[in-house]
């Protein structure tokens, strides 16, 4: 009686119910190639199906810019692209890429796959740059370039740049990252010498651009802040086609020869996606004209 009890239980036992282990490989890769990447990979830590899922490469292909196959040839050699994955693609654009003997860094942020791209001063035309009675070059770890251009004194500022480069369709803002002051460093505390600070509050400084196809943006701003890193808004120019690179020329000048201006580090100028301004506060820095 026991027997046939026992056995007549284990026929009436519920199914064992389905788990994520159970969906279709490519049901999963259907669902999260509407996820941000970061949450790709969170997912693909769950179990096999989801890590097999989240290399498909019509996933990464929708999170590349539409014009990937440039920038590979731009950044990149030929077997980048042929030799590697969409996902593999993906993560080597996300790395801080060089350019220009290193005067550039090109990459997409990790969670939009937007481009940024930063300039280092020494990739920038800076007038008198090379006297050391006015400019220096100074090391600093507050730098992705790992030195800065100092100007200690000069009655003429002005530096100008140009970026040739097959940016992606969309709009982007350009800013000069600028700080009042000379850091470093004092028994491991970050200290700052605003003793050659000076002549930035007589007359505004203009900060401009001009594209390839006729766009102009333009902005004016007293200095101000002095011990901390700012980012000065020149403007926007908008890429239609990425296919083709779009060539820009931006400039920051003080040309005022009634006074002298000094105390300043140049670091960079960066050229983000324009969305980036509602979601990184740094970038929103006030402008007062």
């Amino acid at each position: 009686m026991g027997i046939l009890f026992s056995s007549s239980y284990a026929r009436k036992a519920p199914p064992s119910s389905p788990t994520l282990a159970d969906l279709p490989e490519s049901c999963v890769a259907s669902i999260i190639g509407y996820m941000d990447p970061p949450q790709i990979c969170k997912l693909a830590m769950l179990n096999r199906t989801f890590r097999a899922a989240s290399s498909a490469d019509f996933v990464w292909e929708s999170k590349l810019p539409p014009n990937y196959h440039v920038l590979i040839a731009e950044i990149f050699d030929q077997s980048v692209q042929n030799n590697h994955s969409k996902r593999a693609i993906y993560a080597s654009l996300c790395r801080l890429n060089s350019l220009d003997e290193g005067n550039k860094k090109v990459w997409l942020d990790r969670s939009t796959g937007k481009l940024c791209m930063c300039i280092s001063s020494k990739g920038l035309s800076i007038t008198g740059v090379d006297d050391r009675r006015y400019w220096n070059r100074i090391p600093t770890e507050e730098s992705r370039f790992h030195a800065v251009a100092y100007l200690q004194q000069t009655w003429w500022f002005e530096v100008i740049g140009e970026v040739d480069f097959p940016f992606p369709a969309g709009t982007y803002s350009l800013f000069f990252r600028i700080h009042l002051g000379r850091a470093g460093k004092r028994f491991g505390r970050r200290v700052c010498n605003t003793e050659h600070v000076h002549g930035w509050d007589k007359k505004p400084v203009r900060f401009q651009l001009w594209t390839s196809d006729g766009q102009y943006g333009s902005s004016q701003c007293f200095l101000k802040e002095p011990a901390k890193w700012s980012f000065y808004h020149a403007g926007d120019f908008t890429v239609v086609n990425g296919n083709v690179s779009t060539k820009i020329k931006f400039s920051m000048t003080q040309i005022d020869c009634t006074h002298t201006k000094g105390g300043l580090c140049l670091d960079s100028v960066l050229i983000y996606p324009s969305e980036f301004r509602k979601v990184k506060a740094f970038l929103n820095h006030s402008l007062a004209s």
